[in-house]
Formats: C-alpha cells, sequence, structure tokens
C-alpha cells in the first residue's frame, strides 16, 4: 500500500513537460519516493534521539539529506 497518492504525483510528472506517462513509470517513482522518505525519517529518527528529544525538526531532517 502507497502513502504517496498516484494523481498528484502524475499531476507533477505533467507540469514539468511529461504529457504522457506509463502507468508503471509513476509506481516506480512513487516506491522511490516512499524509499527516500523511509531513509531519511529514520537517519532524522537517529538525530532527534542523540539530542534526546522526541520531535523531528527541519534540522534533523536536513542533517539526514546531507548525510544521506
Amino acid at each position: 500500500m502507497w502513502n504517496f497518492a498516484w494523481s498528484p504525483i502524475r499531476r507533477l510528472m505533467k507540469q514539468q513537460g511529461a504529457s504522457i506517462v506509463a502507468r508503471n513509470a509513476v509506481d516506480l517513482l512513487i516506491d522511490h519516493l516512499e524509499k527516500t522518505a523511509t531513509a531519511l525519517t529514520t537517519q532524522a529518527r537517529t538525530f532527534t534521539m542523540h539530542a534526546n528529544r522526541k520531535k523531528i525538526t527541519k534540522n534533523d531532517l536536513l542533517l539526514s539529506i546531507k548525510y544521506k
């Protein structure tokens, strides 16, 4: 089950000039986005726990992106 809706992702691709996109291409992009979001959130959670906090902050995510 995907956490990203198909239509907004397809709309985003269309806004970037992709007028015709195969459904499996959108599915692949959604899968990639979910894996990336999961990995970044897991890393951000590590930074949060290290700082003895419960809330993931913007800076935690920025660090996760930097050290990806």
